[in-house]
């Protein structure tokens, strides 16, 4: 039974009432949305229809939400009040909530999963850092962000694939192999240049010093082409073994790996000859270019260099325009705010090949600030470069990191407080919710030892208090919050959920006690608590943190 879409149908049919009364004009009415109210006392839900539609109704909104109360009828409510300019608050029956309390007892760990939507594919591709080295903790935010919302797209009815483009082609690898090679030849006490370009992390001599236990001085006698030509696919083993390695470890996977390789040279060639063909590209100084300014750009774009190179926009066309035959229905990009320029090129160059641009959605990811002890950390201890996600996992935990980088809207700037992270304290949240998963799992092992169970004469009315009514009525949003967060791609508001799902818990455990009283009254709260439990756990699911039993 859904409550929100029952009372939606009676608004529906209270306008279509007062229209065919002609209090109201016949006219396309606005999406009825309703929320949970802020505050307890506005409700159980909440809508802003009547201003929205005060236009449409040529009225003023509380003369509307006056006409919609005269005729809303449900068996589910207790009342509809109209609140400030126009709100129409809804509150329901105390049995209405109990009902669906025993709902969601019923439906145990899988609490939380919305049924399947039509033409909802969708594929989710975020990190995609280059393989030239470790990741670090902006490419950590951009992995527990993307994780969690493909998790959280999952949990609300999506098929959803996730997937890495690996950036395993083109000048950024041939450095990495210049680089290793100039180490290599370094160690082994040669003389040599080190590339201009080239990547200057400890990480690099690491791999150069590998080689050499290996397989000595093997590679020295090879000309400099030949020894480039094998460190770079030495390299490229390693750092990718690596960087999954430490994703792995950031509880984030993948289902696709795709290599930037296989798009060159035939997938390239056939995306600029579309573009050509559709008269979308053309040729200047020996160079081609996307008429990117007839889609929306500031500038025209070089795809094809005059030297016959590709640009990195050739490649992004060719990948684009893979993904979109695929078939999905939406393709959601997770990149760094740096690349904010680059949207529009993307978005042109699909225009130029017939797709539609609105399919793709481009989120930006702000930067990451730490700090310890009050002060900024600017770069790592082991290696005086960029403070690394494996290093960062090391100090605060998966957990921890995870919670943090989400808890945030992506599109903010993050100050990530690493002695916070660490602290167990109620001031560290992702412990505080842990918490009070752990203190109800400890609540089933003393009802078990004092003989309490959950069954399916469970007397759920008997649940009447201020604080069991919070919990109740916070639980029961939990697909709403799940439906609004998803659309709006917004895995933050169900860490934000999640933290306040912990909090009336916590309260209604410091004022009800399950254990020393009537048994029918400590049955249901016993249930209550496990509803409250098996939601924490699917939301903490969701943002990849695990649910401890004991802490």
């Amino acid at each position: 039974m859904n409550i929100q879409k029952l009372i939606i149908e009676a608004i529906k049919e209270a306008v279509q009432k007062n229209i065919d009364a002609k209090i109201f004009p016949q006219a396309q009415i606005p999406d009825i949305v309703l929320e949970v109210p802020p505050q307890k006392d506005y409700g159980d839900f909440a809508t802003n229809f009547a201003m929205q539609s005060a236009r449409v109704f040529h009225m003023a909104p509380r003369k509307i939400a006056e006409e919609l109360i005269k005729q809303i009828e449900s068996e589910y409510l207790v009342k509809a009040e109209i609140a400030g300019p126009g709100f129409i608050n809804f509150y329901l029956k105390a049995e209405v909530v109990h009902n669906q309390l025993k709902d969601v007892i019923d439906k145990g760990l899988s609490y939380g999963n919305l049924p399947a939507k039509e033409h909802a594919r969708i594929q989710v591709e975020y990190v995609s850092a280059n393989p030239t080295g470790p990741l670090h903790v902006g490419h950590g935010r951009g992995a527990a962000f993307g994780s969690a919302l493909v998790n959280l797209l999952r949990a609300a009815g999506y098929d959803v694939q996730s997937e890495y483009y690996i950036n395993d082609a083109g000048n950024q690898v041939d450095n990495l192999a210049a680089s290793v090679n100039a180490r290599y030849l370094e160690l082994l006490g040669k003389d040599t240049e080190f590339p201009e370009n080239g990547y200057h992390g400890h990480d690099i001599i690491d791999t150069a010093q590998r080689i050499i236990d290996k397989e000595n001085d093997k590679y020295l006698s090879m000309d400099n082409d030949e020894r480039l030509a094998i460190f770079k696919e030495l390299a490229l083993k390693e750092k990718l073994a690596a960087l999954k390695e430490d994703l792995a470890a950031f509880n984030v996977h993948f289902d696709k790996w795709f290599s930037e390789r296989t798009l060159h040279p035939a997938a390239v060639e056939d995306a600029c000859a579309v573009l050509m063909k559709n008269g979308a590209m053309y040729e200047k100084d020996g160079a081609k270019w996307l008429k990117s300014t007839e889609y929306g750009d500031d500038k025209d774009r070089v795809v094809i260099r005059d030297n016959g190179v590709p640009t990195y926009l050739a490649a992004d066309i060719a990948y684009h325009k893979n993904k979109y035959e695929r078939g999905f229905d939406k393709l959601i990009n997770i990149w760094g705010a740096d690349h904010h320029g680059y949207i529009c090129r993307v978005k042109a160059s699909m225009k130029a090949l017939g797709f539609d641009a609105d399919k793709l959605d481009v989120l930006l990811l702000q930067m990451v600030s730490l700090y310890r002890n009050g002060e900024l950390v600017k770069m790592s201890k082991r290696t005086g470069q960029s403070v690394t996600l494996s290093e960062l996992i090391e100090e605060v935990g998966s957990d921890a990191a995870r919670y943090f980088f989400i808890m945030r809207s992506l599109d903010s700037q993050l100050d990530f407080d690493l002695d916070l992270a660490k602290s167990e304290s109620s001031e560290n949240p992702v412990y505080y919710v842990q918490y009070a998963h752990a203190r109800i799992c400890s609540i089933f092992r003393q009802a078990k030892e004092a003989g309490i169970t959950v069954d399916e004469n469970t007397d759920y009315s008997l649940l009447t208090d201020e604080a069991e009514q919070a919990l109740m009525k916070k639980i029961l949003s939990y697909t709403d919050e799940i439906n609004s967060a998803a659309r709006d791609y917004a895995p933050h508001r169900i860490a934000n959920y999640a933290h306040d799902l912990a909090a009336d818990f916590h309260s209604f455990y410091n004022k009800c006690r399950i254990i020393g009283v009537d048994m029918p009254l400590a049955q249901a709260r016993l249930g209550l608590a496990a509803a409250a439990k098996n939601t924490i756990n699917h939301a903490l699911n969701i943002l990849g943190v695990n649910s401890p039993e004991k802490m």
